[in-house]
């Protein structure tokens, strides 16, 4: 079994340099690391290769990638199976590992590094051996591993180590056992539902490339098929965050599930934790199962029926049979009280007593079966629900959208002698009182109690994420516009009549804007910071001579 694991956000990290080299540089930007874990009869799983060798995993790490590299034991996965999981870094780690500025500025929030977790990307392969006690031979492979072992591995490696680091917005030809992947990573610019693969005139000179034009999104239709009905009860429990169990059959159902509700609020990023893979093994087995508090704002993917006991505190828990493309609309799970969930029945379910918000789109559900009647391609009726989605979480986020950038700070109240004004405070009651003008009745055609669910939402984790993420962006806007004034002002006439410890002052404090602007990747108008650096070095000049050497010093180290 392969279990790749690194950032399904692409992330950008810094590699280990020594003897003036980087090593494994551009691997790192788009993987952590590759492992081959093998399961023995006798001390259980064990990782058997890791590339690159001297990557650095802790002994925590190892035994989560250990367990969630096999498919629980009630799975019953024989042949070839591939599923993801996600799992905590250890400790300490995350402060000096990551360079993620420049990849995050441009990447749209769904696909932004995380600095917390690693995803793992599995392929299991178990088949029938009669040497082995157990009558089968497992190994974590990848078909062309199983062949050729280790070499073939170090290979694929040494080669991804060849490719450009991730970029958003560009479209990358990615050379990898003979054959060129051709990718587009989405840019925050992108138009929301646009196509994601541009060739150039020199890009079409290129052997004839696999284009991979969805390589973070999923068949949606296949996830959703047997809960098309209840789609919209799904949005809101992701929008809200709340905490939900899904029960598969295997690793592979389990995790596209949940990765697939996870998306289904895109382009609002999912604030809360996920694990597509969740086993007994879990080191927060305890902390997500324990009844002496409420469940945490987290969706877990399973497929041990002893989670059925364990969970039966939770509020909301989805029970998945085998996923089944049949040509007519496959039959939809009924939802149920959470009383009735019982060990021994196995019958699909959605056990909850939530009720929705707003009111089912019924021409959705039309249109989509109509697609299943005409045999309509599933990668269409993915597009029709991906599409849905979108133009549903944009309705409800709109609203929120205008009445932030209602709260920035007018540009002509930014001047070069104050600090920036602030971005005022806010508040949930004034923006309930725009909807009536300007709520997502606009947008959307859906009726219900939208109030109700912004009142829920400003309770949840993604509020707090999104309004966070977005009040930095405005801060950085405020300060870039702040820098932009302050080169467009007549500074050296002011320092003429000041005495030095002001003009020392001014010196400091444009130079700790510069350092920030450069490390937070600000986006200014081209020439601002040259200009400004050039100031302070003229500046500094006209200063007397020891006074120079020290902020000469400062400077020096500093940058």
């Amino acid at each position: 079994m392969n279990s790749f694991h690194g950032s399904g956000s692409l992330r950008q990290e810094e590699a280990d340099c020594g003897d003036g080299r980087c090593t494994w540089a551009r691997f790192s930007s788009w993987l952590e690391c590759v492992c081959v874990v093998t399961f023995d009869l006798e001390l259980g799983q064990a990782l058997e290769l890791v590339f690159p060798q001297d990557v650095k995993l802790t002994e925590k790490e190892k035994t989560s990638i250990c367990y969630l590299s096999f498919p629980d034991s009630y799975s019953g996965c024989i042949g070839d199976t591939q599923f993801s999981f996600r799992f905590r870094q250890s400790v300490g780690r995350r402060a000096s590992r990551f360079r993620e500025d420049v990849y995050n500025r441009d990447a749209p929030p769904t696909l932004q590094t995380e600095v917390s977790h690693f995803f793992g990307y599995v392929y299991f392969r178990q088949v029938k051996d009669v040497s082995v006690k157990r009558g089968y031979f497992q190994k974590i492979v990848a078909p062309e591993f199983f062949e050729k072992l280790e070499p073939c591995l170090e290979a694929v490696c040494n080669g991804i180590d060849q490719w450009p680091s991730p970029a958003p917005g560009l479209t990358l030809n990615l050379p990898v056992m003979g054959m060129v992947l051709q990718v587009r990573i989405p840019s925050k610019t992108d138009k929301p539902g646009g196509s994601p693969v541009r060739q150039t005139a020199q890009e079409n000179l290129l052997p004839a490339p696999t284009v991979l034009p969805t390589l973070h999104e999923l068949d949606l239709f296949r996830c959703f098929q047997s809960v098309l009905i209840h789609l919209q009860m799904f949005w809101e429990l992701m929008l809200l965050g709340e905490p939900v169990v899904v029960m598969a059959p295997s690793p592979t159902v389990s995790s596209e599930t949940v990765l697939a509700l996870v998306s289904s609020i895109s382009p609002l990023k999912f604030c809360c934790d996920f694990r597509p893979y969740f086993t007994v093994h879990d080191s927060e087995f305890r902390e997500y199962t324990t009844r002496t508090q409420a469940p945490p704002n987290v969706v877990l993917g399973v497929t041990n029926p002893f989670f059925i006991k364990t969970f039966q505190n939770w509020p909301h828990v989805v029970r998945l049979g085998e996923v089944k493309m049949a040509g007519d609309l496959p039959k939809q799970v009924k939802v149920k009280k959470l009383s009735k969930l019982k060990t021994l029945d196995t019958k699909p379910g959605i056990f909850t007593a939530f009720k929705t918000f707003l009111h089912k789109d019924k021409i959705l559900l039309k249109r989509l079966l109509k697609g299943i009647q005409r045999k309509r391609p599933s990668e269409v009726q993915s597009a029709i629900l991906r599409r849905h989605l979108l133009e549903l979480t944009q309705s409800f986020i709109i609203p929120l959208e205008r009445y932030m950038a209602s709260l920035m700070p007018l540009q002509r109240s930014v001047t070069a002698w104050k600090t920036p004004p602030q971005i005022r405070p806010f508040s949930q009651d004034d923006f309930m009182s725009t909807l009536d003008h300007t709520g997502p009745q606009l947008t959307s055609v859906l009726k219900g109690d939208w109030m109700g669910l912004y009142r829920k939402f400003f309770r949840s984790p993604n509020f707090d994420g999104w309004y966070r993420h977005r009040h930095k962006e405005m801060t950085q806007k405020l300060e870039s516009l702040h820098l932009e004034v302050i080169c467009d002002a007549d500074l050296m006439s002011w320092t003429k009549d000041k005495s030095e410890v002001e003009i020392v002052d001014l010196i400091l404090k444009l130079r700790e804007k510069l350092i920030k602007a450069r490390r937070q990747q600000l986006q200014v108008k081209d020439g601002v910071l040259d200009k400004l650096d050039a100031f302070i070095k003229s500046i500094i000049s006209s200063l007397p001579g020891g006074l120079q050497t020290v902020l000469s010093t400062q400077c020096t180290l500093n940058t």
